[in-house]
């Protein structure tokens, strides 16, 4: 569908390979050139994109890790994220988030993408595709939990304290920006509350507190704390956190971080009428992905969280991966392929 006469014969990305290392397979990633002939041969019924900015996410740490149930095959390119410009002969301004980019389609740690043209929202509704990959999937993610969370029912600012599990991570600290704006009390849980605190409250936390108010508890039940809750980690924080949820209360769920199975009782649904709300933000129709990108675009736009990002390199990439994997980076990182290891010391 798209023209590939305009693409270099080669490109640069960040690619990862499986390596043979005592027997064991394991996963590393690489600055590599890429030949672009054989790929465009096969991209009739695709659209070429130049990509000047991806973001990072934790879904491009597990495939950097290599984790199967991200991506099946290697050599591979992570990046689920992806903003730049078409190669249509109009350099329309473009991003890309979902679906598989990334995943199994080589994603936006290249300089260049080919992907379905159902995948793509252009014009880009962003002043600039950094911007867009600012928020990126974390943001379209948390614009998606707090939409989920205001049409659950008569969820009102003054119904009490709302949630945010993860409110560090790059979900978590654009929820906790967005419910702010919208008027809610929002209370910000971390196990960083030492080194976040203050960046919290400045994002619009009324409150942090630390994640051990949902340690493990034996209790089916316990006190209701709070009215409603965005959880973007799972597993038992989540399982704790539906104990705590005043009736009638709802909760947006969208991570795995802390795990994927649910332990828990029904008696949180049946007993206090709790709404536990799953959030996809992959597949969803793209009419539904344009509507979230519009708000973040204008009504929920969230400076300071814009204010904090960082910019990085390809060479930057290793280091980054892996300390999203281990749970230690915070806020939005975006990557940006015109920076070079020189000129990121200038």
């Amino acid at each position: 569908m798209s023209s590939s006469s305009s693409l270099p014969s080669t490109f640069q990305a960040w690619r990862v390979d499986p390596v043979q290392v005592e027997g064991k397979t394991t996963h590393v990633g690489r600055e590599q050139t890429m030949e672009t002939a054989q790929a465009a041969a096969a991209s009739n019924d695709k659209v070429w994109m130049r990509v000047t900015h991806s973001s990072l996410n934790y879904k491009d740490a597990l495939s950097a890790a290599g984790n199967k149930g991200v991506t099946r095959n290697f050599p591979h390119t992570p990046g689920i994220d992806a903003a730049g410009t078409l190669l249509d002969g109009k350099s329309s301004s473009a991003l890309v988030t979902g679906y598989d980019l990334g995943m199994n389609t080589d994603g936006g740690f290249g300089e260049y993408i080919c992907v379905p043209p159902e995948w793509i929202v252009s014009p880009n509704p962003f002043e600039s595709a950094r911007v867009a990959m600012i928020y990126g999937t974390a943001g379209l993610t948390a614009g998606l939990c707090v939409e989920k969370l205001l049409q659950a029912g008569k969820v009102q600012p003054g119904d009490g304290p709302v949630l945010v599990t993860g409110s560090t991570g790059s979900v978590g600290s654009v929820a906790v920006e967005i419910l702010a704006k919208l008027g809610f009390e929002v209370v910000a849980v971390t196990g960083k509350i030492d080194t976040h605190q203050d960046w919290l409250k400045d994002l619009g936390a009324s409150k942090v507190v630390d994640r051990d108010v949902l340690k493990a508890n034996p209790k089916p039940l316990v006190k209701p704390e709070y009215a409603h809750a965005i959880d973007t980690v799972g597993g038992s924080p989540l399982v704790e956190l539906l104990k705590q949820i005043q009736p009638g209360g709802s909760v947006s769920c969208c991570g795995l971080v802390a795990g994927a199975q649910l332990e828990t009782t029904v008696l949180p649904f049946i007993l206090r009428g709790v709404n536990l709300l799953g959030v996809d933000s992959v597949e969803i129709p793209l009419e539904e992905k344009k509507k979230i990108w519009e708000k973040l675009a204008t009504s929920w736009r969230c400076p300071k969280t814009e204010a904090s990002a960082k910019d990085i390199g390809r060479h930057e990439l290793d280091s980054h991966l892996k300390a999203c994997l281990k749970g230690l980076s915070s806020g939005k990182i975006v990557l940006d392929h015109s920076i070079s290891p020189s000129s990121s010391h200038l």
